[in-house]
């Protein structure tokens, strides 16, 4: 069993039906309480493979279960889509205690019509291909997200999924003039002056959603100094995040600091306030 990210499993999904291969797509579509997954969470199941995930423990085993039945046994009482509610108590063994409806459909063109193309507003720019950049696109891989990978080193490429995008580049601080407005931006290069100079330019335009740069609280005094002294604004520098990464881990392996940034992210992502019309 795969847990693929939205758009990955959209993808699969695609793909599945363009080989004819037989698959069912499940879909959470009414949650009451508390449930493992939202409205919306997809999960494909063909007879030998599963991809994605409708919270897991004994509802997601029933579901798989029911799925492939439905694909290797001609039940009348098992269209090829229909709906069942579970409720999330003592009956399976979990202790949510919410309810949950999924619904099940036979892969198709139909399936796929009202499962419209994911789309993610959570775009990271990433700058540097070294151990801690490395780390955190092992993350990202799997996350809802579009990212540009930017690095003067053409030899840290490596194979990415399509939401992953690679860029080598001789002088990444106009790469940032590229970027979308609202993106996060995470400066870690290989070295300090072009870390500056990238991070100068994010700041400069004063959209970004984030503004992180990695190091230490030394490397941030010196940097807003020399920030200050190129004329940069208190509310331009106010931007800067350094360190980066959710406190409380101490640990400086790479691995370490990328799991505590990429939760920085999306903690800030997800509680963004939501836009509301006049």
């Amino acid at each position: 069993m795969s847990s693929l990210s939205t758009q990955a499993l959209h993808r699969r999904a695609q793909q599945w039906l363009t080989e004819g291969r037989r698959a069912m797509l499940v879909t959470v579509i009414s949650s009451k309480g508390s449930t493992p997954r939202d409205v919306g969470t997809h999960m494909l199941v063909a007879v030998d493979e599963v991809q994605g995930t409708v919270g897991g423990g004994h509802l997601e085993w029933l579901a798989i279960d029911l799925a492939q039945q439905a694909m290797t046994e001609s039940l009348p009482a098992m269209p090829a889509n229909w709906q069942r509610t579970f409720p999330l108590g003592p009956a399976l063994g979990q202790c949510c205690g919410g309810i949950v409806t999924l619904h099940f459909a036979a892969l198709s063109d139909t399936a796929m019509s009202a499962w419209p193309q994911p789309h993610s507003d959570f775009h990271i720019e990433l700058h540097g291909a070294g151990h801690v950049g490395q780390a955190i696109i092992k993350l990202l891989r799997d996350l809802d997200c579009t990212v540009r990978w930017i690095d003067m080193r053409e030899s840290a490429r490596r194979d990415l999924p399509p939401h992953i995008t690679w860029l080598p580049s001789d002088t990444p601080e106009y790469e940032v003039k590229q970027a979308p407005p609202d993106a996060y931006h995470l400066v870690l290069t290989h070295r300090h002056d072009l870390d500056l100079r990238i991070i100068e330019a994010v700041l400069r335009r004063g959209d970004a959603a984030f503004a992180g740069l990695i190091g230490s609280q030394t490397k941030r005094a010196s940097f807003l100094h020399k920030l200050e002294r190129k004329g940069l604004s208190p509310t331009q520098l106010d931007q800067l995040t350094c360190p980066i990464g959710i406190p409380g881990l101490s640990d400086k392996a790479p691995a370490v600091i990328a799991i505590a940034t990429v939760a920085q992210l999306l903690q800030h992502h997800l509680n963004k306030p939501t836009p509301t019309s006049a």
